[in-house]
């Protein structure tokens, strides 16, 4: 069994047709998920692209073993899916951003990490506005993006494949959708921003204090509502663009009958404000669904067609998941749940909750963007405010924690403000019921549910045994 993960970098759910959006055309993805399985309620275990990506590797939510930075990454000694696969003999591909493997690491997780052939070029990208503009909305590409030589070299990967070769792991992290905002052409100007639905307002009362200061440091409160609507216009053609490519990418794999052997994992690390109350990019402890939920989308050969999920599951799901269809036993402690049931047809977990987390303490200066100086010197930098903002307010990224039913949504920060919602009457958490004695009894459940999560995920004890005897016999 040949596996594929194609993960497009910061793609929400809600931003596909096969997920609802009523004017994205995604006809690659929307087809892709009506021969396959299609998760409507999948949730990351973090907003941030390193530590989803540990996350989803391994099994581990980001407490169990400080994955939970941009900077920390998986050391040698840690499992993950990718060396796993190769210990079992697969040949492992990375084509793409990294954001998972430290230097060290990379060796025995993979065969190879292909990089871009010398002189194809490298999109030059230009801020829309004047000078320090720092809305992350750019003039379009010119010529192809990054993303399109990467899946270039996908499909000569797999156009090469010989009959007696071992089965591969293809590992696509892609960078797009991921900000600044901009694509090449026609993607970048295929969607009018007079028709784009209406965005999530921004200034909502009882919201996390970073909503107030993000807007601030990258003056997107001086943004008119026209602006913020090209912004997620920009990104539904960013979208678009990534479903080309995906395209492109499953033409090869039917042509070359590789599908007929090959597991298909669609999924995104996290999403995207793309203009939603009044944000942009994303946050390190902000977990609402438009960061949170993402496209998971799978088709393996015997699996379902058509088959949809409602009930709420986890992205790193997908660990235990690939390593049963590629026959291969985990030999650490994690936490996720295969999906190979529903991959067969079977329904979800009803009553199942899903748990996210994000941000730093003060006493982990060391985590917090700019602490060495990241961005701090370059003004210009598109990631100078971020870097700033949580020097200056570091109050503004404490740390948080988030349970989420198919009906509630209750996040936690001892540092800053909590966080409720009925998601059946309120899907784009507009209205915090925090404070509302109404819902006094389902905060306790859910405050009750985490903290027994907690005991339960607290470590992950380590399968193998140490002697409890000296290596050495001691002689008086």
């Amino acid at each position: 069994m040949n596996i594929i993960y194609f993960n497009p970098d910061e793609m929400r759910a809600d931003v596909l047709g096969c997920y609802g959006h009523p004017l994205v055309k995604t006809p690659n993805i929307d087809q892709f998920a009506s021969e396959g399985v299609r998760f409507d309620n999948c949730h990351v275990q973090h907003t941030v692209c390193s530590p989803s990506r540990c996350s989803f590797m391994t099994g581990w939510y980001p407490h169990n073993n400080g994955h939970r930075t941009l900077w920390h990454l998986l050391r040698p000694w840690e499992p993950n899916t990718l060396k796993y696969l190769k210990e079992a003999g697969y040949d492992v591909h990375i084509m793409g951003k990294n954001d998972l493997l430290a230097a060290d690491s990379e060796k025995e997780s993979t065969t190879e990490i292909h990089k871009l052939p010398s002189g194809v070029p490298i999109e030059r990208l230009h801020p829309l506005g004047e000078p320090g503009d720092m809305s992350f909305l750019y003039k379009p590409v010119e010529g192809h993006f990054r993303d399109y030589h990467i899946i270039g070299m996908a499909i000569d990967f797999l156009k090469n494949r010989k009959k007696d070769d071992p089965p591969f792991m293809l590992y696509l992290p892609a960078s797009l959708p991921h900000c600044p905002y901009t694509c090449p052409q026609p993607w970048y100007d295929m969607y009018d921003p007079n028709e784009i639905p209406d965005l999530i307002p921004a200034e909502l009362k009882d919201k996390p204090d970073f909503h107030y200061w993000i807007r601030k440091y990258r003056e997107l409160d001086k943004l008119h509502h026209s602006e913020l609507k090209k912004i997620m216009a920009v990104y539904l053609g960013m979208v678009s663009y990534v479903d080309h490519l995906f395209g492109k990418l499953m033409t090869a794999l039917k042509e070359t009958g590789l599908i007929e052997d090959t597991s298909v994992f669609f999924f995104s690390d996290h999403g995207d404000w793309a203009g939603d109350y009044g944000l942009v990019e994303k946050w390190p402890s902000a977990l609402d669904d438009k960061l949170t939920r993402i496209p998971m989308i799978v088709k393996t050969p015997g699996g379902a067609g058509g088959h949809v999920v409602s009930e709420p599951m986890e992205c790193f799901d997908i660990m235990p998941t690939t390593l049963e269809l590629a026959g291969v036993t985990p030999r650490h402690t994690h936490h996720a749940k295969s999906m190979i049931p529903q991959l067969n047809g079977e329904r979800g977990e009803p009553n199942r909750a899903v748990f996210a987390e994000g941000g730093y303490d003060l006493h982990e200066p060391r985590c917090f963007e700019g602490a060495l100086g990241e961005h701090m010197d370059k003004k210009e930098s598109i990631y100078h405010p971020k870097s700033l903002q949580q020097q200056e307010h570091p109050e503004t990224v404490c740390r948080s924690t988030m349970i989420r039913t198919s009906t509630h949504k209750l996040i936690r920060r001892p540092n800053g403000i909590d966080e409720l919602y009925d998601l059946a009457s309120d899907p784009g958490e507009e209205n915090n019921l925090c404070g509302d004695p109404a819902y006094s009894s389902i905060k306790n459940e859910l405050q009750e549910r985490m903290l027994d999560w907690y005991i339960h995920t607290s470590d992950a004890v380590p399968y193998s045994r140490d002697d409890r005897r000296f290596s050495v016999e001691h002689i008086d």
